[in-house]
This record gives C-alpha cells, structure tokens and sequence, in this order.
C-alpha cells in the first residue's frame, strides 16, 4: 500500500497525461502537471494528516515538483518537469554520497540497518551503489527526455524508471543475501 501511495504523484501525472491528450492535443502535458502539483501536495498532506510526520522523500519531491512544475506551467515549456526526475535522483546521490562524510553510518544503514546487520563494508559498498544508480537513472532521464517522444518519455517516467529501480534492488538483495549467511554463523 505504501508503494501505491509513494508514487501516486507519478500515477496521477501518468494517467491524466493520457487523458488528456486524447480529448486536447497538446496540453496533456500541462494538465499532466498541474495535477502532478496537485498530487505532490495531497500526497504530503494526506500524510501528515495519518502519521502527524512529514516523510523526507515527499518533501524533497514535492519541493522539486512546485519548482519545476510550476517553471513548466509558467514558461510552457515542457523541459522544466522533465528534469524533475534527474534532480530527485541527483539530490538523493548526493544525501547518499554525504552520508560517507558525515555521521557513523550511510545512508542505505540508517535506512535499513535496524532490519539487517552486514559489515561495514557491504553497507558502504550497498551505499556507493545506490550513488552510482541514481547518477545514472539522472542521465539516462536526461537522454531519454532530449531524445525520444514526449509520450515515449511519459512512459519511460513511469516503466521504465520503476522498472530499472525494481531490477536494482533485486540485484541489491542477492548482494545482501551474501552476508546473511555470515551473520546467522555468527550469532550461532
């Protein structure tokens, strides 16, 4: 349920894209975005409302979307909310590379760690793939929005982004199920 919740900014963009673009050819886009705008928001209020908590991801998301969102609707030009995907990815790199430098743990421990214990070396290991993955999901947004269709991209922004993060933590999984192993022998 949390997952559907996370990106039903991305569902409400995705679907009234489609939508819309079908009865007005040509502003689907810019529907598109004022309801991703309008989804970043009820997303976050709904919730503080439930959890009297703001999640970090949401805010940061929701930041982005009304600065490139509102840029996007502003200029009607279309590249502003397309980056957004490239600054979300780029600013998580950047928290998850900080997390190197400042405090005991990385970011991928602090987020995981009170579920798993690994050595040191794999959470950083885990950490620095995590930072080279969201570099890379920033260009190959990039690539892909200077590159391809409009829908082509829609689409990509969706599947394909989803369906790269969903193969990766997959490939993160198995990585950490290497030392599950070692930590169970341990405590035995």
């Amino acid at each position: 349920m949390k997952f559907l919740f996370d990106f039903f900014p991305v569902l409400a963009f995705f679907i009234t894209y489609f939508v819309a673009e079908a009865r007005a050819e040509g502003q689907g886009f810019y529907v598109a975005t004022a309801v991703l705008i309008a989804a970043s928001i009820i997303q976050v209020s709904v919730y503080w409302i439930i959890k009297h908590r703001f999640e970090k991801m949401h805010i940061i998301t929701l930041v982005v979307v009304l600065i490139l969102g509102g840029a996007t609707l502003l200029y009607q030009d279309k590249h502003f909310v397309m980056w957004k995907p490239t600054a979300v990815n780029w600013l998580f790199a950047l928290v998850f590379l900080g997390s190197h430098f400042i405090g005991r743990k990385t970011m991928v421990q602090r987020m995981m760690g009170h579920a798993l214990s690994l050595p040191a070396h794999a959470w950083s290991t885990l950490n620095m793939s995590w930072i080279i993955f969201f570099m890379v999901m920033g260009l190959l947004n990039i690539y892909v929005a200077y590159n391809f269709s409009e829908a082509f991209w829609v689409k990509f922004k969706l599947f394909g982004i989803l369906g790269c993060t969903i193969v990766f933590a997959i490939g993160q999984s198995i990585y950490m199920s290497r030392f599950m192993s070692e930590v169970e022998e341990k405590k035995e």
